[in-house]
């Protein structure tokens, strides 16, 4: 190849390479496409139960310093006194370990016959009275705590609770007049003696425990205990929770439950002294039913 005939090739060649760079510069550039990340489930639950609590009820209630003991079971409880108008309801709300509690009562319980008899008069007191004919209790429990878990094991979680329990009450407790009676503080109206407190109210700290199982999938067992009062509100305070609930229904990303259980709730608390004295030394325990909503 003479020299006229390589520079006409490499003249050739650099044009080719420049029309290639100018391709590559019309080209259009497209950015790297970048995936958005999945979206993160929330953590947060919600249940809220409203339900309904039949407790009997044993112990002794004392109302200005007469004592009645009363010995009510739920079934008596039902039919003869004002329990089923009220309100119960608990919640929780749980983010991970981490659980918020909440659970009120109210009721007003009414009792009468043979469920209540009389203990004591107040000292001091010059009267003669026959057996009680009723006793009258309006009732406020409102509860409040933090549950963390400590431990799980596939199925099995345990949590500690810690939190406060409020009360409140106002009670009448209605006496036979069937002898002289140096009225007092005591309002007679025809043959009964009615001997009112006006509204008592204390707040407990507690610290329990509980126990969760998932039995399958939908089916849970929940045990809870728990202490308190020491001395703050009452002198002393226990309860004691077994629940089982099933998922039966579940609609625009709210799942229904069923709830069946047995609750026990004890408290001793006193005020006052003589015709002042105040006391709620009664055991409630009794069956619970109600309906949970989760989301």
């Amino acid at each position: 190849m003479n020299a006229r005939n390589c520079f006409r090739a490499l003249l050739f060649g650099a044009s080719l390479a420049v029309g290639d760079i100018s391709l590559a510069a019309d080209r259009p550039v497209r950015a790297p496409v970048i995936a958005a990340p999945a979206p993160v489930a929330s953590e947060w639950s919600f249940r809220f139960t409203p339900y309904g609590w039949a407790p009997s009820m044993n112990g002794t209630q004392t109302i200005r310093g007469r004592s009645a003991k009363v010995d009510a079971s739920f079934i008596e409880v039902l039919e003869r006194s004002d329990s089923l108008i009220g309100m119960m309801a608990d919640v929780e709300i749980r983010n991970g370990p981490f659980a918020l509690l909440g659970d009120v009562v109210w009721s007003k319980v009414g009792f009468s016959g043979d469920t209540v008899r009389t203990r004591s008069v107040a000292p001091g007191i010059n009267a003669s009275i026959g057996a009680s004919v009723g006793l009258d209790v309006q009732m406020a429990i409102a509860e409040a705590g933090v549950a963390f878990e400590i431990a799980r094991y596939g199925s099995l979680a345990f949590d500690v609770i810690g939190g406060g329990r409020f009360w409140w009450q106002k009670a009448d407790l209605s006496l036979d007049v069937t002898g002289t009676l140096d009225i007092g503080d005591l309002q007679v109206v025809g043959g009964r003696a009615i001997s009112r407190f006006g509204s008592v109210d204390w707040a407990d700290p507690l610290v329990g425990g509980r126990i969760r199982y998932e039995l399958a999938p939908g089916h849970q067992l929940s045990l809870r205990g728990d202490v308190g009062g020491f001395g703050v509100g009452s002198d002393f305070s226990w309860q004691a929770i077994a629940t089982y609930a099933w998922d039966f229904a579940r609609y625009n990303n709210v799942t229904f439950s069923g709830v069946l259980g047995y609750r026990a709730l004890y408290v001793d608390y006193a005020q006052g002294s003589g015709r002042q004295l105040y006391e709620f030394d009664m055991l409630q325990h009794g069956p619970v039913v109600g309906i949970s909503a989760r989301f």
